[in-house]
């Protein structure tokens, strides 16, 4: 902007009180490209906090995915496992070692019960085996997808929210808006980051010892990139991401209803105040804890919903096998082969341990969001 724009409007900043607060000098070009809801001529003074809610939501959308990740890693490393064919094969003969019948003949109470309990068997084993440490393999590479992942979702979600509202529904949200903002948020994020998720896959699945005698096969998560570079090519790197595209769907569904619950507890939350009482223990303990429950319920049902994408990206990202071929080539043959060899249950694998890591993980990092962002003064209503 050159100093005689900046000067011009000093007339209409004097004779407008609306101008009188503005300390920045017009532009309708900045207008245009991010519009907010000021007069008109106002949105380069607007400019300076536009940019920082965005710092801000990126900002906090790290700092709650690495709270998350941290806190939950041994169940993340546990969920993987149990959807790997490894472990399927595994639990398989432990069955038959047994004498229990295949699990796709079993009853859904009495399936879901031995779930659990070898899901309990193996989150014991792991350690004994491996030592403690085997419990965080990947969390690495995984802090170094999460921050990232979580800064650009949170970042990418907001100015789509703020774009597609202004753009075509007069600046107000609605559903239709938070799911196109949260599809484009899963799209974007995923693209970017999947080459960290297939490193930090296949660090967890690398075992000490393998059923041939071999040791670990990569050294860590920059030998593993390397080897899978040579091995496969640079696209191998963006193996599942197609399975990453199917998952949009489950943050597109957790972000509808975790908006849609918000904007309940706002409404809750202006009864409450009309009615010109004081707020009982129940109103104080809802709006403290009003968003977490909101974030973990949400994703509950959205994980819940498409969690078989979760096991088919396992197994496409998994390490090619010893004659170097891939058993899993494509999303729907991978779906295909599943189902033939292990049926329907195979694609339901290490869901006790994902949802019990999802839901708190989900509560721990919009929570730890929402607390960032009133730190820094701002809102997740963009």
């Amino acid at each position: 902007m050159t100093f005689e724009h900046a000067s011009a409007p000093r007339g209409l900043q004097d004779n407008n009180p609306q101008f009188g607060q503005t300390l920045l000098p017009s532009s309708r070009e900045l207008g245009e490209v991010v519009p907010v809801k000021l007069p008109d001529g106002a949105p380069v003074a607007a400019g300076g906090p536009a940019f920082a809610k965005s710092w801000a939501h990126f900002v906090a959308g790290g700092l709650g995915g690495m709270a998350s990740a941290t806190l939950t890693a041994p169940l993340d490393v546990l969920k993987t496992r149990l959807q790997s064919t490894y472990y399927q094969q595994h639990l398989a003969a432990m069955r038959t070692a047994r004498g229990l019948p295949p699990i796709e003949t079993m009853s859904f109470a009495r399936s879901s019960l031995l779930h659990i309990r070898e899901t309990g068997e193996i989150l014991w084993q792991v350690p004994k085996a491996e030592g403690w440490r085997a419990l965080f393999k990947g969390l690495g590479p995984n802090l170094i997808g999460v921050v990232p992942a979580r800064a650009i979702n949170f970042y990418v979600y907001g100015n789509s929210k703020k774009v597609i509202s202004t753009q075509f529904n007069n600046g107000q949200e609605a559903a239709w808006v938070h799911l196109f903002s949260a599809a484009a948020a899963g799209i974007v994020t995923g693209t970017a980051t999947n080459p960290i998720w297939l490193v930090k896959t296949r660090l967890q699945l690398d075992k000490n010892i393998h059923t041939d005698g071999r040791g670990r096969q990569y050294r860590n998560a920059f030998d593993c990139t390397m080897q899978t570079i040579r091995k496969e090519g640079f696209f191998g790197l963006y193996r599942g991401l197609t399975a990453s595209y199917l998952g949009v769907s489950e943050s597109t569904l957790q972000w509808m209803m975790y908006e849609q619950m918000k904007l309940a507890l706002a409404k809750r939350a202006e009864r409450v105040a009309a009615m010109g009482r004081a707020p009982t223990l129940w109103d104080q303990t809802v709006d403290w804890t009003g968003k977490v429950s909101a974030a973990g319920a949400a994703k509950f049902i959205a994980a819940l919903i498409t969690y078989p994408h979760e096991v088919v990206r396992t197994r496409l990202r998994q390490a090619p096998q010893q004659d170097g071929r891939l058993k899993y080539t494509g999303l729907a043959q991978c779906f295909k082969l599943i189902w033939k060899e292990e049926g329907m249950a195979a694609l339901y694998g290490g869901l006790v341990p994902h949802m019990f890591r999802v839901v708190p993980s989900a509560a721990i990092m919009f929570g730890t969001y929402e607390g960032v962002l009133k730190l820094l003064g701002e809102s997740s209503n963009m």
